[in-house]
């Protein structure tokens, strides 16, 4: 599993960064992808990158704004001529469906597999046998959500060791250990498959939020993930700005991640009044609150 920013910038693209769009990779986990956000040029940023569209079969949208939506009709409508047939899966607030709904009729667009668009509310959206997805608004100046992902507990790893130890061998017996509750050696004992099973295995989490002012009330929402993406439009100093504009500054967002002890924070969605040049002082803003800080920028990769 990892998370790749696509675009790190807010409201408009710059030279340095696009607008918004993440991408979960869980091609080990469920061989697809996930997107967060598709901004203005999301496609093309792809082009720079070893992600195929094809891979991504879920879409979650924080919000309405232009600058993490408008790639998506164009995203859409690509996707079908670079060999997509899966189904696609859209979630996102109240009104996504309409928009995506008419992007594509009015240029007469007919994607060559089917999409399903999901209007969400807070909790839990999705849920299989791997992950659960659960959403929670946040305050920003229309509805704005956040998503946090939990991949859930996997079975434990086979003890080959102890097999061998008790003198049953590599063969297909070892397949029958992982599939069911007990298993029947040769010699007719039965014995079970717990005694030959590791400790279960705890899965990964990630809270991708997106605009919003710096509220504590995320905090139990976001509480111990593994890596939390929050929005760092602003700096140090720029609070009543932030509050303002229904934003956040580093060291807000910093300190979100501190007091849910997080292991890991990602701060997105820098304004464009920010040159390159500046990326060290926000880090060092964040990392005053918060030391396992990190500023993303374009094409920032990060594994869990």
């Amino acid at each position: 599993m990892k998370v790749t920013f696509l675009g790190t910038g807010a409201g408009l693209p710059s030279k340095n960064r696009n607008v918004t769009s993440i991408i979960l990779d869980l091609l080990q986990e469920t061989n697809n992808m996930w997107m967060f956000d598709c901004g203005e040029s999301t496609q093309h940023q792809i082009l720079y990158t070893s992600i195929k569209p094809r891979k991504i079969n879920k879409i979650f949208i924080t919000h309405l704004h232009g600058d993490h939506i408008y790639g998506l009709p164009g995203f859409l409508s690509s996707r079908s001529f670079q060999g997509g047939v899966d189904p696609v899966t859209i979630f996102g607030p109240a009104g996504i469906k309409s928009f995506i709904n008419t992007s594509l009729s009015v240029n007469k667009s007919k994607p060559s597999y089917p999409i399903d668009i999901i209007e969400i509310k807070e909790g839990i959206i999705y849920e299989d046998d791997q992950f659960i997805v659960k959403a929670k608004r946040l305050e920003h100046v229309i509805e704005s959500f956040g998503f946090r992902i939990d991949e859930k507990e996997s079975k434990g790893s086979l003890l080959v060791d102890k097999l061998k130890a008790d003198g049953i061998y590599p063969g297909p017996i070892y397949q029958l250990f992982k599939s069911q509750d007990t298993v029947k050696l040769t010699d007719g004992t039965v014995v079970p498959s717990s005694n030959y099973i590791g400790d279960p295995k705890q899965g990964k989490s990630v809270a991708i939020l997106g605009d919003t002012r710096a509220k504590t009330d995320v905090i139990p929402f976001v509480a111990n993930v593994d890596l939390l993406v929050h929005e760092a439009t602003f700096a140090k100093g720029q609070e009543q700005l932030a509050y303002d504009y229904f934003h956040s500054t580093t060291d807000q967002a910093a300190t979100i991640a501190a007091r849910a002890q997080v292991k890991k924070i990602i701060l997105t969605h820098i304004s464009s009044r920010f040159q390159k040049d500046d990326t060290v002082q926000l880090e060092t803003e964040a990392k005053q609150q918060f030391e396992n800080a990190t500023i993303a920028e374009d094409f920032y990769t990060y594994p869990l």
